[in-house]
């Protein structure tokens, strides 16, 4: 099976070979529901998104990734954050890549679509604030979704 393990701060991490600059989407209805998946690789919850490809643009990726892994199409509506930490590397198993993170977070407001699983997301479902500290999520994750509630509006640059 193929899966993706994140390290944080941990000697025993493989190497970075690469550094794939991605995007996240802090999707979020009128109501302050969130957009998250479970993803297939690892089983936790996360918000949508993925690399973006060379012929594409920050928004058009998060954009693609949102629909691809929930079936909701969105409007990007700002930027949340860049998370650049170089002490956490994500293992991909299915080719051995070792990325070193490097994330644009942004957040979008959703336009059309109802949420539904993909090949990359077992399940997808809007979840309320209040509820979110019941969701397994990776580290790096949490803190992304904790920047975006608890955020003074500001793009956090970690």
């Amino acid at each position: 099976m193929n899966r993706k393990i994140d390290y944080h701060d941990d000697p025993a991490a493989p190497e970075p070979n690469s550094l794939v600059p991605a995007v996240t989407v802090v999707a979020a209805r009128e109501d302050g529901a969130i957009l998250l998946i479970r993803r297939t690789d690892n089983g936790n919850w996360a918000l949508p998104g993925g690399a973006i490809e060379m012929h594409e643009s920050v928004a058009g990726a998060a954009i693609r990734e949102t629909f691809e892994e929930t079936g909701v199409k969105c409007e990007i509506t700002g930027v949340a954050g860049i998370y650049s930490d170089p002490r956490h590397v994500i293992h991909y198993t299915s080719n051995d890549e070792v990325r070193r993170e490097f994330s644009i977070v942004v957040t979008a407001r959703p336009v059309a679509g109802q949420p539904t699983p993909s090949a990359e997301s077992r399940e997808v479902r809007w979840v309320q604030p209040p509820d979110l500290a019941s969701y397994t999520m990776d580290r790096s994750m949490r803190k992304r979704v904790d920047d975006y509630l608890h955020g003074t509006g500001t793009p956090v640059i970690a």
